[in-house]
C-alpha cells in the first residue's frame, strides 16, 4: 500500500488554515461584541474615580477682604491675619473647598446669619484645617485643630457661634490660640 504524503500534507495544511480562520473570526466577533455592548455595561461616567473629579476643579485664589486679629483675654494681640469673608450661602458653602494650601497669615472668616450651634465638615477640602467657632461676643468657644481632609463627619460647635474662622492646620498651636481668646476684624473695602 502506497501512502500519498502530499495529499496528507495538503489535508493537514487545509485543516490548520480552517482552524486559524475560525480563531480569527471568533476574535473579530468578540471585539465587535465588546464594542457594541461597552456603553451598556461600562458607563464611562461611572468608571471615573471621584478623585479624578477633584483634580478637574480649579483651585480658588485667595482674595483679601479684611484683616482679623486674635487676642487673649487681656486684649494682647496673638496674631494678625488677612481674611476672606464668607457671609452668604454660596460663599459659606464653598468655604475652603478645593484649596491645597494656605499660609498662616491668611484665614477665612464665616459670618453666620444666626448665633446658634454650628456644624461644618471637610467635604472636598484638600488640606487639614483648624476650625475655630466664635460666639456673638467674638469669644472663641470651640476649636478643632488638624481636621481630616475630605471627611464628611460633622464638626459641631456644641455652643452658640456667630462666626467661624478656618486656618491652616497647626495655626492655633503655633500662635497659642485657645478657647476663651477673642477676635476682632475689619473689612478693607
Amino acid at each position: 500500500m502506497k501512502i500519498n504524503c502530499s495529499k496528507i500534507e495538503k489535508s493537514v495544511t487545509k485543516k490548520k488554515k480552517n482552524k486559524q480562520g475560525i480563531i480569527i473570526a471568533a476574535i473579530l466577533l468578540l471585539a465587535l461584541s465588546l464594542y457594541i455592548l461597552k456603553p451598556i455595561f461600562f458607563d464611562s461616567k461611572k468608571s471615573v474615580p471621584k478623585q479624578a473629579d477633584k483634580s478637574i476643579t480649579m483651585e480658588p485664589q485667595f482674595s483679601k477682604e479684611g484683616i482679623l486679629v486674635f487676642q487673649n483675654a487681656e486684649k494682647d494681640t496673638l496674631k494678625l491675619v488677612d481674611i476672606e469673608i464668607a457671609e452668604n450661602d454660596q460663599r459659606r458653602t464653598q468655604g475652603m473647598m478645593y484649596r491645597s494650601s494656605m499660609p498662616y497669615d491668611r484665614a477665612m472668616l464665616f459670618i453666620m446669619e444666626y448665633e446658634r450651634p454650628q456644624s461644618f465638615w471637610m467635604r472636598n477640602t484638600k488640606m487639614s484645617l483648624d476650625i475655630i467657632y466664635i460666639n456673638g461676643n467674638k469669644e472663641i468657644v470651640t476649636i478643632y485643630p488638624h481636621t481630616q481632609p475630605y471627611s464628611v463627619s460633622p464638626i459641631p460647635s456644641f455652643k452658640k457661634a456667630k462666626y467661624v474662622v478656618e486656618t491652616a492646620a497647626g495655626f492655633c498651636d503655633k500662635y497659642g490660640i485657645k478657647e476663651g481668646d477673642f477676635i476682632e476684624f475689619a473689612r478693607i473695602n
